[in-house]
């Protein structure tokens, strides 16, 4: 049984963590609150990759008061040499008594060992306070490491009849601005943005995180483009950041000219000639990559919806009719009988300015 009190602080420590939400990838983000005599005598949260993490944030704040404190800690602490030194031993050589982690760290470089390296020093070490909700913040890192790809949510616009797009292919814009925005704190959070050559051909989209002033690690943006049709005047290849294309058949003047213009060219597997998206996404888990969005029209959509590679839907429903020619959200041929359907359950519903955002997860 923990006290009572490792909640409230864990609570305060994963709000710390939330702080870094679009900028530390391709690390977890982390939270830290050090206590001393019910008062918080240091905390901090991990800012960006390459930099100080949560535990040491807080011991800098904290200095000699650190002596004797609890580290209330939202990922088990690290106790190897990555970017920078290991945490355990930083705690340990200031005098931490105890050490609460929400989470054990899935990295199997730790994996348990910080918490036992700690143990070892006779510092009281346990793991589990509000577990689910730390889980969650980091459900990408988790992913990858625990699966061997990352975490993908598919983002799609529709009217209330489902349609994505008129007949023409007109689709500017269904849903509101209110909703626009939203999408832009989703590409923020996630380490890549995913679309397939269609929707570049159709739309020529930036696909970049567009917050205002906020401070964002730009996330990576990869086209599924099985015959290496993307043009090297795409906007998206003018803009900072980076841009993989995952091919099946690279023509090679096609490849200089991509690569020329900045783009990488990744050539995949292939699966019934097209893309293997599975190993598309075991691609990007090994690039570090953690959170997958994807934006794209049905034929991709209905793909991974196949293929049960789509962890989270985000619909945002606009309040309005496109009628029976329009474009629907997934291409999924072959479901003949109730029996055959792709079951789904609500995790969410919520309004978004005058539009509806809907959360589903496969059944």
């Amino acid at each position: 049984m923990t006290p009572a009190s490792d909640h409230l602080w864990m609570a305060r420590a994963l709000r710390l963590a939330e702080k870094g939400r679009y900028t530390t990838d391709p690390n977890p983000r982390v939270g830290c609150v050090l206590v001393k005599d019910g008062r918080v005598v240091g905390e901090g949260w991990h800012r960006r990759a390459g930099g100080p993490h949560a535990e040491i944030e807080a011991l800098k704040m904290a200095g000699e008061a650190a002596r004797g404190a609890d580290c209330y800690v939202t990922l088990e602490p690290c106790c190897h040499h990555g970017r920078t030194p290991p945490c355990t031993e930083a705690l340990i050589k200031a005098g931490i008594s105890r050490v609460v982690a929400a989470m054990a760290d899935p990295n199997p470089r730790v994996a348990g060992g910080g918490l036992k390296r700690l143990q070892a020093d006779g510092i009281e070490a346990v793991c589990g306070v509000l577990e689910t909700e730390a889980e969650a913040l980091n459900r990408g890192f988790v992913s990858r490491h625990r699966r061997g790809r990352p975490w993908v949510t598919a983002k799609l616009a529709a009217s209330l009849d489902g349609r994505t797009a008129l007949a023409s292919g007109e689709s500017k814009w269904i849903t509101s601005p209110q909703a626009r925005a939203d999408v832009h704190r989703l590409r923020a959070g996630s380490s890549a943005v995913l679309t397939g050559i269609g929707t570049v051909l159709a739309d020529n989209p930036r696909l970049d995180a567009r917050l205002g002033d906020t401070d964002v690690v730009q996330p990576l943006r990869v086209v599924v483009d099985s015959r290496l049709r993307m043009p090297p005047t795409a906007r998206m290849l003018d803009l900072p950041g980076r841009t993989l294309i995952a091919c099946c058949h690279p023509d090679p003047a096609r490849r200089a000219a991509l690569e020329a213009a900045g783009a990488e060219i990744w050539v995949a597997p292939i699966r019934e000639g097209r893309v293997d998206l599975a190993a598309l996404l075991e691609e990007l888990a090994r690039r570090e990559v953690n959170e997958v969005l994807v934006e794209a029209g049905s034929t991709l959509n209905g793909a991974l919806a196949a293929a049960g590679l789509v962890d989270e839907w985000v619909i945002y429903l606009a309040p309005c009719l496109l009628g029976d020619e329009g474009r629907g959200l997934f291409h999924l041929p072959g479901i003949g009988k109730m029996a055959d359907r792709i079951g789904l359950r609500f995790v969410e519903t919520r309004r978004i300015g005058p539009d509806l955002r809907i959360k589903v997860q496969p059944r």
